[in-house]
């Protein structure tokens, strides 16, 4: 007969932290919340950290090269997006290598025969008002010269005014060899009062740009995800068909770590993409594999090599897995569950296998108690899709900003590989929706309000570290009625829609 669990599967928001002992060492400054991204033996230093618990999911609605670089700044790490051609999802990688911290790969350039119309149709669509001339219009190109807003005024040029009549030209500016430092970079800027720094090779080519307030930006950011030659970390979703020609393309383009994208990790199909990565790339190679629900599925993964494994089934705001199929399990009870499995492993083998919480959270605070419960990190898809560096449009409904978000199961992703069961090349039925998020602003600003609470409360709980946090958390249960008390209730909430009068 079937086999039946004792207990029901139970969500995040049915659970709370119980305070700790608080020291007055327990201060929000004084907590670390760098974490293992990778497996790693007892003693020894995994081969990848994050500074902070957060990835962004592997979605083409939240993960492309550019909210790519904005988390790494804040010492997380994305996976940019499988759900696409090998070719633009390896120069995807690329865009965010070939950043350094506090250098710049321009992304506003132009031709010398083109028009002020150009530059002001660039200046649009980028936001920026500092442009590269270069011989072809391409970024790395022999350098001409640079356009700022100072170099040109729109009542009393014509819109076709050729770009070599009103550029600075390369003749005319500041500018250092490409192996300068930051920190000289920056002093060259303060000595001659610029806002920006071309660095060119020995043919004149464009490698960087280093502003000054990208230069005040990285002093601010000290816990950036970057490797050891300054660049951002970025990571790569892959698939369980085209492996053998993803992979290799995705290593040569720069990728720091790759997870198999999947909605179900428990099968053969994961074994066999792991079996080829180590093969032919041993350990110098770090994959995820996931989804899983339980400690079985853990155990697969973490015996076939995962490097870490993913937790969850059905529990992103827009699956529909489980209505569709009737398969999954309350995130909180599958953390809690995996995270016992991680544990006897680490026992048994002396091998740590980090887990991520994938899907369930709703508000910030489940970030905290999925860490308590046992994961290493959470990956994240709604909570980055809001943001203004995500991939996907900025639209006004009913006079609110929102911004559109779909899943990989959806009918505009048909990303039927992360579905994939061995069968046709096709989505045969959905299990995903197609959506609206309300915009949320700049990623910075939200991340750093979000690890705020995540700080605050785990001095509440007497601990410093992650690590603590899973060891002494107490987690209590709580009934429909603690729920409701948890919010404002019994009041009339104050809001723009009251029209209250003093008498």
């Amino acid at each position: 007969m079937a086999f039946y669990y004792e207990e029901p599967s139970r969500t995040f928001s049915e659970y709370l932290l119980v305070p700790g002992y608080s020291s007055t060492r327990c201060i929000p400054s004084e907590v670390s919340l760098k974490t293992p991204l990778v497996r790693f033996a007892r003693g020894e230093e995994p081969a990848l950290s994050i500074q902070i618990p957060m990835v962004s999911a592997i979605m083409q609605s939240v993960s492309d090269d550019r909210l790519a670089v904005a988390l790494a700044q804040e010492g997380g790490l994305s996976f940019i997006y499988g759900s696409q051609s090998i070719e633009d999802q390896s120069e995807m990688i690329r865009r965010v290598k070939r950043y350094r911290a506090g250098f710049v790969v321009s992304d506003s350039n132009v031709s010398p025969d083109m028009t002020l119309q150009d530059v002001l149709r660039i200046t649009e669509q980028t936001g920026h008002s500092t442009i590269a001339v270069t011989e072809d219009g391409k970024a790395g190109g022999r350098l001409l010269g640079i356009v700022t807003n100072k170099d040109y005024r729109v009542s009393r040029m014509e819109p076709d005014m050729k770009v070599s009549e009103f550029m600075t030209k390369f003749e005319d500016l500041i500018y250092a060899d490409e192996d300068t430092t930051l920190k000289e970079a920056n002093d060259i800027i303060w000595d001659h009062k610029i806002n920006c720094l071309p660095l060119v090779n020995k043919k004149q080519e464009l490698v960087y740009l280093v502003f000054r307030k990208d230069y005040d930006r990285h002093k601010k950011n000290e816990h950036e995800s970057i490797d050891a030659s300054k660049r951002y970390l970025v990571g790569a979703g892959i698939n369980t068909r085209d492996y053998a020609e993803r992979v290799p393309a995705l290593l040569e383009a720069g990728a720091d770590v790759l997870c198999i994208d999947s909605s179900e990790g428990f099968t053969e199909w994961q074994k066999i993409t792991l079996d080829y990565i180590k093969k032919n790339y041993g350990d110098k190679v770090k994959v995820g594999a996931g989804n899983v629900v339980d400690a079985e599925g853990f155990r697969f993964l973490a015996d076939a090599g995962a490097d870490f494994v993913k937790i969850g089934i059905g529990g992103g705001s827009i699956c529909i897995t489980r209505e569709q199929k009737g398969i999954g399990r309350g995130q909180a009870t599958a953390t809690i569950d995996v995270a016992k499995a991680r544990d006897e492993y680490y026992k048994e083998t002396g091998i740590y296998v980090p887990i991520c919480s994938d899907g369930g959270i709703v508000h910030d605070y489940h970030i905290t108690l999925a860490l308590a419960m046992g994961a290493d990190f959470v990956m994240l898809g709604r909570y980055f899709s809001r943001f203004e560096e995500s991939p996907t449009k900025k639209v006004t409904i009913n006079g609110t900003y929102m911004k559109e978000y779909w899943g990989e199961g959806s009918a505009r992703a048909r990303n039927w590989q992360r579905y994939d069961m061995g069968g046709s090349k096709k989505l045969s039925f959905v299990e995903g929706v197609d959506s609206y998020v309300p915009y949320a602003g700049a990623l910075k600003d939200n991340v750093d309000l979000t690890l705020s609470k995540v700080k605050h409360t785990m001095c509440n709980c007497g601990t410093l570290t992650i690590e603590e946090l899973q060891k002494n958390a107490k987690i209590t249960l709580v009934s429909s009625t603690s729920i409701v008390e948890g919010g404002a209730h019994d009041v009339v909430v104050k809001d723009n829609t009251l029209d209250a009068k003093v008498k």
